[in-house]
């Protein structure tokens, strides 16, 4: 694994809650993000950091993500939870975080929404399907 780990949605909020400098980092797409949806991290005082790791609607990877990642104010020694829609693109941030500096780069397993069910709609797991708090629109 190039990257310090990955953690369930329930264990990254534990973390999140107990480390203050610890920031939540969601890679998914403006698109995403408006219309499916949000963590909401108001009830531990902090904000998601939204920074896109492919962009919409062109689909190409995001040359700039590690500069945005350090222009959201988050130091290479900070704990970083990336969260994607199910667990693949954060994966890929984690490992970029990682051989860019970052040492505390950790994957959130399932993403936001998880992955399908045997009727393809993401009811198996994932942050939304945890009970944790998020925010649509």
């Amino acid at each position: 694994m190039s990257y310090a780990g990955d953690l369930s949605p329930t264990d990254t909020w534990t973390a999140l809650e107990a480390e203050p400098d610890a920031a939540l980092v969601d890679v998914r797409t403006r698109a995403e993000w408006t219309y499916v949806g949000i963590p909401d991290l108001t009830r531990i005082g902090r904000e998601v950091v939204r920074i896109e790791w492919v962009g919409y609607p062109e689909g190409r990877v995001n040359d700039r993500f590690t500069e945005e990642l350090a222009a959201a104010g988050i130091a290479v020694d900070t704990p970083v939870y990336f969260l994607c829609r199910s667990g693949v693109r954060s994966i890929a941030a984690a490992e970029v975080a990682t051989a860019a500096g970052w040492h505390h780069a950790y994957n959130v397993l399932d993403g936001f929404e998880g992955p399908h069910d045997t009727e393809h709609h993401r009811t198996v797991s994932g942050w939304k399907v945890a009970g944790l708090p998020w925010v649509q629109g």
